[in-house]
């Protein structure tokens, strides 16, 4: 019987365009490559000359594109009083303080976001073994142990993109599905490239953004070209 995961993906490759395209034109060619039986979701990739061993050139934060991500996220809010309700209503899948963290060193992991109030770290730090490797551990640089509990809460349940660096320099980033209008897909795009830009530490030297690339789940990258800035119109030699 053929490989028809493997036909769909060499027919793929014949829809990349040639060289470095616009992210309107690398929209485009993405949607074109569909034909997965679910929605598939759209990612951006970048390669930035950062060494991320150094603290300032380390980046990671949280951000909400113009147009979501288009999925709902489970999230864990620790919290005390009044805010344990408040977070539940603002659709929080558990929140507590003691008996979460109990039950998260039990094991129970059903969850893609934990939000965290500041009082409440030093609580959850021995849960830094289980949450730390998943990615999951709430930190201030990342957005996720703040002040205002049930707000966080409502943002990441909406999608709120959390982003950082890998060990190499490189972001992975959800930017929608595939099922979103291209031009809510681009603004996407074009927002988070604006940010990464803005973020640029001033100790880097050289190229900052090196390489960009669009892909959906199934389907093959393509190369962005970072000198066409689709928002202001003009261009940059990033």
């Amino acid at each position: 019987m053929p490989d028809r995961k493997s036909k769909r993906y060499q027919e793929c490759l014949q829809k990349i365009p040639e060289g470095k395209v616009s992210v309107e034109e690398a929209v485009r060619a993405v949607k074109d490559m569909d034909g997965a039986k679910f929605d598939q979701t759209v990612e951006l990739s970048l390669s930035l000359g950062l060494n991320p061993r150094q603290a300032d050139q380390n980046l990671r934060g949280s951000v909400s594109l113009p147009h979501g991500i288009g999925k709902t996220r489970r999230v864990v809010a620790f919290c005390e009083g009044d805010d344990i309700e408040q977070a539940k209503a603002a659709g929080a899948v558990e929140a507590g303080s003691d008996e979460l963290v109990e039950k998260i060193d039990g094991g129970w992991m059903d969850f893609d976001v934990a939000i965290a109030a500041p009082q409440m770290m030093k609580k959850i730090s021995r849960l830094g073994r289980v949450l730390g490797p998943q990615g999951l551990m709430p930190s201030p640089k990342a957005g996720t142990v703040v002040d205002d509990v049930p707000t966080a809460v409502r943002e990441y349940a909406a999608g709120k993109v959390e982003y950082r660096t890998d060990s190499g320099g490189n972001i992975h980033v959800p930017v929608g599905k595939m099922s979103f209008e291209s031009e809510k897909l681009v603004e996407n795009i074009n927002a988070m490239l604006d940010m990464i830009r803005r973020l640029r530490p001033v100790t880097v030297k050289g190229t900052y953004m090196r390489r960009a690339t669009l892909s959906a789940t199934m389907t093959p990258s393509i190369d962005l070209d970072l000198t066409i800035r689709t928002i202001s119109g003009g261009r940059s030699n990033e």
